[in-house]
């Protein structure tokens, strides 16, 4: 359980015949995939949430701190995806370096990252399409209520649900199909977002920014700045997706050069979108207002007289929202491929259709899964879980990065994270300190969650593994190999 596996091996077996996928995607493919899964519910609606809750407009140092930590474990995981160019980011790292016990465990984690994060995004995508339809005086709920458990009411998200189930078939038919769908959707959402800041800049009153750090309630969190740390946990979660970005390795052209681009060029451009972002937000729309606001960009685009750019920049939002779901459906599906590969989960993860050249089963499952949650969950429960998860999945990798310079210096590294190990540790610290400044209620649901993952891995996975091993790694390596 604790013995890591080797590269090679690895390499080989995520190689091996049926498991092969389509080597298609260059450096501005795997930015725009980067793009187009951090720019979404992060800042179209959790920014709101967190300048209203925690940080007011100090919520602009929220996301600088959110930044840092991503700066360090992106420069982390950029080593990793070019010396291990394939499917299954965080977890496959993990397994070369930790070995099986730990790989499980983030591969365990991730689901909240990429399943969770795709079913938050569907949400707030439901949310403005509502919103959109009231543009053109259209009474279109797509969130129908089922009745009342105790004092919590049980609401069904129809939107959620269907453009869940319509990007997942889109990631059956192909991956370039998919990577080109997502291109279109990319250039126009940065457009919007650019757009949003030029036109808003005229629109701001400075009183908005008094006080820039509200003074701390009396309670940890809410503003002052405990605010500030809690919300940049909390808005960890708009930088997510930028390490799908290496979920997609083994079907990138030239990964060794083509990942280290595709994952810190993403943090460069969503850093400077979400800083530019915050400052107009909070300045046109006062932190109160933004209270239980699921769509704070639409109101604050309300308020210019320009009623063209407010139904555009809500069918830029749509949009947008829908890459992000699309890449994190694309992430789940791969790192499910992985440990299928590796035997921890049932070999229906890891078939590859014939024709399409994609993990379809596995598509179709995670469909299934993000429906459900997307169906039945509100997006600030989603959220906070998907940071957590996230947090927990860098540090593991910033240990990795220490772990294999002791055990295979010699291996090539592509690229090289500088000033290690004090980029990882400054990598664990950031992310360390991010998931302190998460509830107490959202530690006890990964607890959880982790507790459910091990009695699935000691009654199912673990066995199972051992059990595919010798034949795993004689069809991938030979006789010899395996011997």
């Amino acid at each position: 359980m604790l013995k890591a596996k080797s590269l090679e091996r690895i390499m080989a077996a995520n190689e091996a015949g049926t498991h092969k996928l389509k080597r298609v995607l260059g450096p501005w493919n795997l930015i725009g995939l980067g793009v187009g899964a951090v720019i979404g519910a992060g800042l179209f609606s959790v920014t709101g949430i967190a300048a209203a809750e925690n940080a007011g407009p100090a919520i602009v140092l929220s996301f600088l701190i959110a930044a840092l930590g991503c700066a360090f474990a992106g420069m982390c995981y950029a080593e990793f995806a070019s010396m291990l160019p394939v499917s299954g980011s965080a977890y496959t790292y993990a397994h070369a370096t930790l070995g099986e016990l730990v790989a499980w465990v983030i591969g365990w984690t991730l689901v909240l990252e990429y399943a969770l994060g795709a079913a938050s995004v569907a949400v707030s995508w439901s949310s403005y399409v509502t919103d959109l339809a009231k543009n053109f005086g259209l009474n279109m709920p797509l969130q129908i209520p089922l009745g009342m458990i105790g004092d919590t009411p049980l609401v069904i998200d129809l939107g959620a649900i269907f453009i869940t189930c319509v990007l997942s078939l889109v990631l059956m038919r192909g991956i370039s199909q998919s990577s080109k769908l997502n291109m279109v959707i990319v250039a126009v959402k940065v457009t919007i977002v650019l757009a949003t800041i030029c036109v808003g800049v005229f629109f701001i009153d400075p009183a908005n920014y008094v006080p820039f750090i509200p003074e701390n309630t009396g309670e940890f969190g809410h503003f002052g700045w405990s605010g500030i740390l809690r919300a940049a946990g909390i808005l960890f979660f708009a930088y997510v997706g930028f390490d799908a970005v290496s979920t997609a390795s083994q079907e990138a052209k030239d990964p060794q050069r083509s990942m280290p681009i595709g994952i810190l060029g993403t943090l460069v451009v969503c850093t400077i979108l979400y800083v530019g972002f915050a400052l107009v937000l909070t300045g046109m729309v006062n932190y109160k207002v933004m209270q239980g606001d699921a769509h704070p960009v639409a109101t604050a685009i309300n308020m210019t007289p320009f009623p063209i750019l407010q139904i555009l920049v809500k069918v830029g939002i749509i949009g947008g929202f829908s890459t992000v779901i699309l890449v994190m459906l694309l992430g789940q599906s791969r790192v499910f491929r992985s440990m299928s590969v590796d035997g921890l989960l049932p070999r229906f993860f890891s078939d590859i259709h014939p024709e399409w050249r994609t993990p379809w089963r596995a598509n179709m499952f995670v469909m299934v899964f993000v429906s459900i949650f997307a169906g039945f969950l509100p997006i600030s429960t989603l959220g906070n879980m998907v940071s957590i998860g996230t947090l927990l999945a860098f540090v593991i990798v910033c240990v990795g990065v220490m772990v294999l310079r002791k055990t295979r210096p010699e291996l090539p590294r592509p690229y090289r994270t500088p000033f290690v190990p004090l980029v990882p540790i400054l990598g664990i610290l950031v992310c360390g300190v991010m998931m302190l400044g998460l509830s107490g209620a959202t530690w006890a649901r990964l607890l959880i969650w982790l507790a459910i993952g091990m009695a699935v891995y000691f009654l199912y996975s673990r066995r199972n593994a051992s059990a595919r091993d010798s034949e795993r790694i004689t069809a991938a390596l030979g006789e010899g190999a395996a011997e």
